[in-house]
């Protein structure tokens, strides 16, 4: 459950108004998970998109950790992401302000013409040199599950969220990429492996879903034995996951993966 605006402290309200101005109205995200507060400043000067995270004992935790992932790789997204206007730190908590863009959320349904601009924005995110300040090793999350993790790394740099929700779509057609909480470097192939699920969610079935990938020549050069032994690994992870977290959505997504994962053993066994 996401904070209240007021439980931010004054010292840090203060910090933020002095960017924004006096504030007419706030605005709840109606999606989103890695930020206590996110929400649309509406303000004389225009809006601006807030993020908010609390330090845990005076310390970093995962979710102020991703927002200091997100304002380091921010400058080096320009083409793809909102800008990042400013930051605000006091009281245990940590703030980013961002560029509000105004849009919808992508359609990935088979034949959506939003699948044209996702494929372009692959490509653009595959194609920027990844940073020193993306440290996120993206084999890490797997290690535990899966023996060898070496087809996982790489130095391109990843988003590993492109779901329908971290894109929005402008009027003028323009796609902006959101939320980099996890931004991290790998082997390019992971990217559209995480983006699979995604597809199926949307009504792709797993094998058009695949289809799809492989307009992308990482995934048509990586070894298959090797996203299917991820797959199932992928699939494991969540599995265990969904056991502990009782949210919906954990378990939701655990099955899409799960699906992939054994259309995968089927295709194309390890």
């Amino acid at each position: 459950m996401r904070s209240d605006w007021t439980d931010l402290p004054e010292d840090l309200r203060g910090q933020i108004e002095a960017h924004t101005g006096p504030i007419s109205a706030i605005t709840p995200a109606p999606a989103g998970n890695h930020a206590d507060i996110a929400c649309t400043l509406h303000t004389a000067g225009g809006r601006t998109f807030v993020k908010a995270a609390r330090k845990l004992a005076g310390r970093d935790g995962p979710e102020v950790m991703s927002l200091r992932r997100e304002a380091a790789v921010n400058p080096h997204v320009a083409e793809l992401a909102p800008r990042l206007r400013w930051q605000a730190e006091a009281g245990g908590w940590l703030a980013l302000g961002f560029e509000h863009v105004e849009g919808r959320r992508a359609d990935f349904s088979p034949g959506s013409p939003d699948l044209v601009a996702l494929a372009k924005t692959i490509h653009a995110l595959q194609a920027t040199p990844c940073p020193d300040v993306v440290r996120l090793a993206v084999e890490r999350r797997w290690q535990q599950v899966l023996e060898d993790t070496t087809p996982l790394s790489g130095n391109v740099l990843l988003h590993t969220d492109l779901n329908e929700d971290n894109f929005i779509i402008t009027p003028d057609g323009r796609a902006y990429l959101v939320d980099w909480a996890f931004t991290s470097r790998g082997a390019a192939w992971v990217e559209l492996g995480l983006l699979v699920p995604w597809l199926i969610k949307a009504g792709h079935s797993p094998q058009s879903a695949e289809e799809w990938v492989a307009q992308f020549s990482s995934w048509a050069e990586v070894d298959p034995g090797c996203v299917t032994r991820w797959s199932v690994a992928f699939a494991e992870l969540w599995r265990t996951r969904s056991e502990v977290n009782p949210a919906e959505w954990v378990a939701f997504y655990a099955g899409l993966i799960r699906r992939w994962a054994d259309h995968r053993l089927k295709e194309r066994p390890r």
